[in-house]
């Protein structure tokens, strides 16, 4: 194998697929990507098992071949290197040796069929989605997943497809958020699969915001997407995930409408003198008047007080700041309402500048 390229084509794929390789594995050659040269391009794959990476892109490959070397090694050295500098890459029995300008650098190698990769995913349905559409998705849940919960399913992101719509949905039995776009050409069976934590934090990675449709075909295990020239597939969490429908609330017959931006501001201040463990805050709602309060165990207090438009029962009920800090920040509109049931039920976040968009958050006893 022997290809010779500008820097910026052997960094580039290195970039997008470097984010799933770890320097430190059970499997050495996972710490590796996997290089493949012919007909003019160079293929770079990186995989934990979980999630796998592909990325090419065009070079002046003078003899095809295929090797594995340490990922992040060789990312350091082409990003070490300054731009432009031509880079030949050649693989010499077990070695791989990089040479730029006066610079040489020589790699360990492990066989290329040793490499893990995932071929077919047998898709059973594909959709077309625009590129900024599905990030979007991916924006406005992701702060709602579990970390190392040990309900495996709720570590991850539900996609929910239908004839008509795309639906994302995440909770850590805490908090939920929920997103749907409609499609022009949706799925032709409704079908929910769970993707994992970490291959929905590498999508939001390499997503862009551009118009252009990505194909999203699912398989019974696992989920690939096309992003230019990355290609992106994962594994499916094995679970059922929660009947979300049923916790959120349908008609809450209180509702208070606030500026977004003066009510997070509101909130980040009043954080700063609540638990540090627990961060609860109380909610204080009159006519037309939202009082937030925020104590700590060293008799610290904060009060905020938020002109809203409120025109119910006066009504306490508390909660973890945080997690209406994140909902809060997920809504591009400039109002949000905040509805509420009575001081024991969960709040339901919406705004009507972001359709299809929902935020639960459960309430706290404090």
């Amino acid at each position: 194998m022997k290809i010779i390229a500008n820097r910026d084509a052997i960094l580039s794929p290195l970039q997008a697929v470097i984010g799933v390789v770890e320097r430190r594995q059970t499997m050495p050659i996972l710490a590796n990507v996997l290089l493949s040269a012919k007909s003019g391009q160079l293929s770079v794959t990186g995989t934990d098992l979980e999630v796998e990476l592909v990325a090419t892109s065009e070079v002046d490959v003078q003899r095809n071949g295929e090797v594995t070397v340490p990922g992040r090694k060789l990312f350091d050295i082409c990003r070490a290197l300054p731009e432009g500098t031509e880079i030949a890459m050649t693989l010499d029995g077990q070695r791989m040796t990089v040479r730029a300008r006066r610079s040489r650098f020589t790699l360990s190698t492990l066989p290329a069929p040793e490499f893990p990769t995932v071929d077919d995913i047998s898709a059973g349905q594909t959709l077309s989605v625009p590129q900024k559409d599905f990030k979007r998705l991916l924006e406005k849940t992701h702060f709602s997943m579990a970390q190392q919960d040990v309900r495996y399913y709720l570590n991850g992101m539900l996609l929910e497809t239908s004839p008509k719509m795309l639906r994302s949905v995440a909770t850590d039995g805490h908090r939920l958020a929920m997103c749907e776009i409609k499609l022009k050409q949706g799925a032709k069976t409704a079908q929910q699969v769970i993707v994992p934590r970490k291959g929905v934090l590498e999508l939001q990675r390499i997503l862009g915001s551009e118009d252009e449709l990505l194909d999203v075909a699912i398989g019974s295990s696992h989920v690939r997407v096309q992003i230019g020239d990355i290609r992106f597939t994962s594994k499916l969490i094995d679970g059922r995930f929660p009947e979300y429908s049923r916790v959120i609330p349908t008609k809450p017959p209180h509702v208070v409408t606030a500026n977004r931006d003066d009510l997070r501001h509101s909130l980040q201040r009043a954080a700063i003198l609540s638990n540090e463990k627990y961060r609860g805050i109380r909610f204080a709602v009159k006519q037309d008047s939202l009082v937030i309060q925020a104590h700590n165990p060293e008799q610290e207090e904060a009060e905020e007080e938020v002109e809203v438009g409120y025109e119910g029962e006066a009504m306490e009920i508390g909660f973890n700041v945080n997690y209406l800090l994140d909902a809060l920040s997920a809504i591009d509109g400039e109002d949000v309402q905040i509805g509420l049931t009575d001081g024991n039920s969960s709040c339901l976040i919406r705004s009507e500048a972001d359709k299809g968009c929902s935020f639960v958050v459960m309430p706290m006893r404090l």
